[in-house]
């Protein structure tokens, strides 16, 4: 049986008392019997936190993507509800002052296991400035719902540095949260060491599947297990017009722009022949985001195998396929990505400039697909030192 971090935490809370502390999470942290994480606290006899932390998407996970959460009160406990995610790039770092007479910070964040996916980043940069302020870090270890052996794609390139690539690591990594704050630490992020409530009973090869709990959305665009599965290749749908399904109930599941002949890019799909999915051809009407309120055709991506597929790999072959059968579609996103106007979204997301210089020119993208092999190594000798 699975018990996460915070499940032995809440064997274990004597370890909180006379702590003034502070918790960083969200409302995919839920313990055994599926309760929100700061109330499984309080009914297991820990005392009540001092503030309540909440990072992209807001503590409760109630905003869409580059919307900023606001500070309130917990309407349960009464405890203050403080936004880790403002409305500018330097907003996305901690305030030292947040964390004030604290003497503890405890992260507890359910991860989906891609570089891109935000709360790695913040649970690192919140451990590194409580650390720097003599506050002790504790991480509630979680599994990592892709499994800890899967490693795909290039490392993150130097001066790609942003919220969506804080780290030199393959797209999707096979880390757990806290084995990616532990390796961070030994890059140097802070000196000290952070306690990981590790968790017992995972073992590498485990998918969520086999994990014996509902899947319950970690943000409001992965609402589904496949959809988590499907997010390491289809977010970089957001580097560019196309809609990657926001507003509809399937995001990361559709994939489309009006004027696209969703057979056509099908097919072209069908022929790349990639593990562990299957291709629908599908037309969409986005209620919000990309496309609102237009009818879009695209294609519908299904997982049937979650050991064979390859996520990473189906996203780049997308974008290939979409400027192969329809190029007047194919367009590089125009607004702002988390706040970054410098650098184009793609290139923040695929690390470097390699994939967008490949689309422009209309190249193979097989030579460099093959090059990842030699990142995915490197990177897995060094995760194994943690």
């Amino acid at each position: 049986m699975i018990a996460t971090g915070l499940d032995r935490l809440l064997r274990n809370t004597d370890a909180l008392r006379g702590r003034r502390y502070g918790l960083l999470s969200h409302a995919a942290a839920r313990s055994a019997s599926l309760q929100p994480v700061h109330l499984a606290l309080l009914q297991s006899g820990a005392p009540q936190p001092a503030v309540l932390f909440g990072p992209e998407h807001g503590f409760y996970g109630e905003e869409q993507d580059m919307v900023p959460s606001v500070d309130a009160v917990d309407p349960w406990t009464g405890t203050p509800t403080v936004s880790l995610y403002g409305d500018s790039e330097s907003s996305l770092k901690p305030d030292p002052e947040a964390m004030s007479g604290l003497d503890l910070l405890v992260i507890d964040l359910q991860d989906v296991g891609a570089r891109y996916y935000t709360y790695a980043a913040t649970a690192v940069w919140s451990a590194a400035i409580a650390i720097a302020e003599g506050i002790e870090v504790w991480v509630l270890d979680r599994p990592n719902p892709l499994g800890g052996l899967a490693i795909e794609g290039n490392l993150r390139g130097a001066g790609f540095e942003s919220f969506v690539g804080a780290f030199r690591m393959p797209v999707r990594h096979a880390l757990t949260l806290g084995e990616m704050v532990r390796l961070e630490a030994s890059r140097g992020q802070w000196p000290g060491a952070c306690r990981i409530w590790e968790v017992e009973g995972w073992s590498r090869e485990t998918i969520w599947p086999q994990v014996g709990q509902p899947w319950i959305a970690p943000s409001p665009n992965i609402p589904t297990l496949e959809t988590a599965f499907l997010y390491p290749g289809m977010c970089l749908v957001e580097g560019t017009e196309l809609s990657e399904g926001r507003g509809t109930t399937r995001p990361f599941q559709l994939i489309g722009a009006p004027g696209i002949d969703a057979v056509d890019l099908v097919d072209a799909m069908w022929a790349r022949d990639l593990p562990g999915v299957e291709f629908i051809p599908t037309v969409f009407r986005p209620q919000f985001h990309k496309h609102a309120g237009e009818l879009c055709a695209g294609v519908e991506i299904r997982v049937i195998d979650y050991d064979e597929l390859c996520p990473y790999r189906c996203g780049v072959e997308l974008l290939f396929a979409v400027q192969e059968v329809s190029p007047e579609s194919f367009e590089w996103r125009r607004q702002a990505y988390e706040f970054v106007n410098d650098r184009p979204a793609i290139d923040l997301l695929s690390g470097d400039t390699k994939l967008r210089s490949l689309l422009e020119s209309r190249s193979d993208p097989a030579e460099w697909i093959g090059s990842w092999r030699a990142d995915e190594d490197a990177f897995r000798n060094e995760s194994a030192e943690i």
